[in-house]
């Protein structure tokens, strides 16, 4: 991972001392934000597929996809799924009616049915294989619809008192640096607030201040940020 990025924002009084800079204690000390940071990897993931079809009659679209249902179901079991895992939603159906400038005529049109399938596994790199090569079923006929694969991680908790700690140790090395080349000392924490996590793609510097949860690819950066403010000695 990139080196640790630090934000430091010094909030105490500076005075301009020949070509140097020395640093005065004030009563709001000094503010340093720091970064952690760790790679991971996804331990789970959910993968939420819907097979759709429209035909004359709703017996016959709700026909064409339980056609449809057995094909992907077929295509997973195939490729190493317990099958009996599989989340089924109910099929719904629904009238596609005739409009003539904006107002319905009263004619309907066709029927269209769907039903939601999704499939929950903990062996990640076997759930992006098979949708990958989702193709397969939709050369059968079947129409099937995606938007891919969730992945997740199940351990941020466990995450999370390690990176702030890191976080923290980052800070008060920087403090340290950046308060000793002017003769001064970093003293004991005043105040100390942590920010939300952000889980990217590897190579992602996307930030928000609510957190950033990237869940399109297997490996991740986990990252969390501490703002401390020091007392000076």
């Amino acid at each position: 991972m990139s080196s640790l990025l630090v934000s430091v924002a010094l909030v105490v009084g500076l005075v301009a001392v020949g070509r140097g800079v020395s640093v005065r204690g004030s009563v709001t000390g000094l503010t340093v934000t720091g970064e952690a940071g760790t790679n991971v990897s996804a331990d789970q993931a959910v993968w939420s597929l819907t097979a759709q079809e429209t035909a004359a009659t709703a017996r016959e679209a709700v026909a064409m996809v339980a056609h449809d249902v057995d094909a992907l179901t077929a295509y997973l079991r195939a490729g190493g799924v317990n099958t009996s895992t599989l989340a089924l939603s109910g099929v719904s159906t629904s009238p596609n009616l005739q409009y003539v400038n904006g107002n319905p005529t009263g004619r309907i049109l066709n029927y269209q049915a769907s039903r939601n399938v999704t499939l929950t596994s903990r062996d990640v790199r076997l759930v992006a294989h098979l949708s990958q090569n989702i193709g397969t079923v939709l050369e059968t006929g079947a129409n099937i619809s995606s938007s891919g694969p969730q992945y997740l991680v199940g351990d941020l908790g466990a995450l999370r008192p390690r990176l702030i700690a890191a976080a923290m140790r980052n800070a008060k090395a920087r403090a340290i640096a950046l308060v000793s080349a002017t003769g001064g000392s970093v003293g004991s924490v005043r105040s100390a607030r942590d920010g939300p996590f952000q889980v990217n793609a590897v190579g992602s510097v996307a930030v928000s201040s609510g957190g950033v949860y990237d869940t399109t690819t297997i490996k991740k950066t986990v990252s969390t940020t501490v703002t401390v403010v020091f007392n000076l000695g």
